[in-house]
Parts: structure tokens; sequence; C-alpha cells
């Protein structure tokens, strides 16, 4: 069978401003369905990377395609209906409601009324956003948080194939940003998404990648899968570039399946007794992080310390505590930083 084409593919891209290189020699693939975070520090060229996916910027060298079509077969105007884009200063109509400014672009596409008045009301509740509440409201009416959410609905309401993300949710507080990323995380509509999101916050990218591309000084340091970066960097940059965060990092990339191989061996029937007054068993795909926080908020068992269970089969889970987990977490470390 012929290999599928990837959503987005990059060859050799290159940008300057004068003397200065903003991006140099850049090639990545993007799979549909694919999250692809571009990180790095400031001025490294994400953004500059980004726009030159729907043409904001045009590249002085290298290939752009989307879907397999090259971006400058069609005019810009019409490559950007098809691509949904999201800012940090959202760009939200001001003289438009909530429910015109999610319709601008399926009126352009020549939607029918009801359709778009239908997405619209989907949308907005899936992101917390009543429309008997919020529909008629102006932009200046809603809070920060709440105009990011009308930002993404609008991006997402014509159901494009991609979607460009630059630093979507930078100009919000922790507990909101931690809000809306679990939203997007969950947005059914994101599952069959080809997403490229520029943020320069490690934990934001670790949580939402399936692929980070770590720039620096307009070239690329590295790409792969957020715990290859992480357990396998490619140089001293993008060592040094987790380093400060690299335990909380591993918290979050490593999941439970990654550990259990790690653990001792245990006596299966007593999993299957004890489950039955288990409420919540943890799936093996839950990160070491969550199996933490679960601890955390789990009261003493009668072996004397907190445990939560990681469920194996239909019937059977397995027990973890503080102590048995981060010892797996740390055995699981060392074997997976030294695996091929």
């Amino acid at each position: 069978m012929p290999t599928p084409e990837p959503a987005i593919e990059v060859r050799n891209l290159t940008k300057r401003y004068g003397s200065h290189t903003a991006v140099q020699d850049v090639s990545f693939r993007v799979e549909a369905g694919e999250t692809l975070v571009l990180l790095g520090p400031s001025g490294c060229g994400k953004t500059t990377l980004l726009r030159m996916l729907n043409r904001l910027v045009e590249p002085d060298s290298g290939v752009v395609l989307i879907n397999g079509q090259h971006v400058r077969s069609q005019p810009p105007e019409l490559l950007r209906r098809g691509i949904g884009y999201v800012i940090q200063q959202v760009g939200l109509l001001p003289h438009y409601t909530v429910a015109e400014n999610v319709a601008v672009v399926p009126q352009l596409l020549g939607y029918a009324p009801a359709i778009i008045a239908a997405r619209t009301a989907e949308l907005l509740n899936r992101l917390h956003l009543p429309p008997e509440r919020f529909a008629g409201q102006c932009p200046s009416q809603l809070s920060g948080g709440q105009q990011q959410r009308v930002g993404l609905a609008r991006a997402l309401a014509a159901d494009p194939p991609v979607v460009l993300l630059d630093e979507p949710f930078g100009a919000l507080d922790p507990i909101t940003r931690a809000s809306i990323r679990r939203e997007f995380r969950e947005l059914p509509e994101l599952r069959r998404t080809t997403v490229v999101l520029v943020t320069h916050d490690v934990t934001e990218a670790f949580e939402l990648a399936d692929q980070i591309l770590l720039l620096d000084a307009g070239r690329v340091q590295q790409l792969g899968p957020p715990r290859e970066l992480l357990l396998r960097p490619a140089n001293d940059f993008v060592r040094r570039f987790f380093a400060a965060e690299q335990l909380a990092l591993q918290l979050r990339a490593l999941r439970l399946t990654d550990v259990l191989t790690e653990l001792p061996a245990a006596d299966e029937k007593q999993f299957v007794s004890t489950i039955e007054s288990t409420s919540s068993p943890l799936p093996p795909t839950a990160s070491v992080q969550e199996a933490l926080e679960q601890l955390s908020n789990t009261s003493t068992s009668a072996a004397g310390e907190p445990t939560v269970w990681v469920q194996l089969s239909e019937s059977t889970a397995r027990p973890l505590t503080y102590a048995t987990l981060m010892a797996a977490f740390g055995r699981a470390v060392r074997r997976l930083a030294t695996e091929a």
C-alpha cells in the first residue's frame, strides 16, 4: 500500500531579514491528527516558521505542502480559510458578537445559516461558554480566558484539517491557562485535526505534543516525541534546555506502562480481591505524575500508607505506594535513557 501523504510537509524552509536568518533550512512532517509543538527560546524563529505555513510570512526558499498541495498553488486568502489560526492576542472583531466572531469563516465559505448557528452553539457549549449567555455578548464583555475560548471556537468553526496556534495561552494566568489546556486536549475536533502550536512553555509542550521541534537560532536542534528529547537529547543545547525542569518533565512523560515492568513480582490473587473495594484504578496509560496526584489525595490504606491501583485487566489491578512507584520510576528512567 502507498504511504499516505502527511498533513503538513516542510522542506528546507529558510527566511532571512536582511543579514539576519530567522529560520534556516528547516524540514519536518506532521501526520494527520498529530500535534507538533514548536519550542525554543525567545527569538529562535518559532512564530516565523508557523506563519510561513499559512503564508502570513513568505519564505526565501523551501517548500510547504498541506495535504500534498503546495501552499503557493492558491491565493493566500483562500489557503487561510481552510486553516484554523489562533494567536495570543486572540484578534476577535470588537464590533461583532461572540456568535458573529465564531461564524466568520463558515460565512465566507458559504455555509447555510442553520448549519452555522448549530456549529456555533455546539462549540460554545463544548468550551464552557453557554450560547444562551455568551452568544450575544461583545468581546469587551469577556474575560481573557473567555476571549481565548472564543478564538479557539472561531478557529475550529469550519472544521479545518489543520489548525495553527501561536502562543494561544500565553497571556492567561496559570489557573486559567491550565484549565483551557485541559479543555483543549479533550475537544473531539482536535482528535481528527492536525495541530501546530508555538509555545515557550516546556510543561505545555509536554502536555500537548505528539512531536516537539526544538529550535535555536532558527535551526532545528531535535525533532521527536517529548520523552525522546528528554531522555535521549541530541546535543548539549537540548540537554540544557530541559535541565531545570527535568524531574517534573520525566514524571509527565513516563507512563505507568513504563514503570510496571520495574515492579517486583506480586500475588495476583491479592489484586483480584482488593480491586473490588477500589473506586477508580488508573489506566496503564496514565502518567507517573497523575499517579502521584492521586496518591496525594488518597487516604491511608490498611497497610498503613496511601495506595493507588493500576488497572491491568477487567478484573485485576496492581497496587502502588509512593515508595514502590518512585523506586520503579527511577529504574525506568535509567533503562529508557540507555535504550537505542
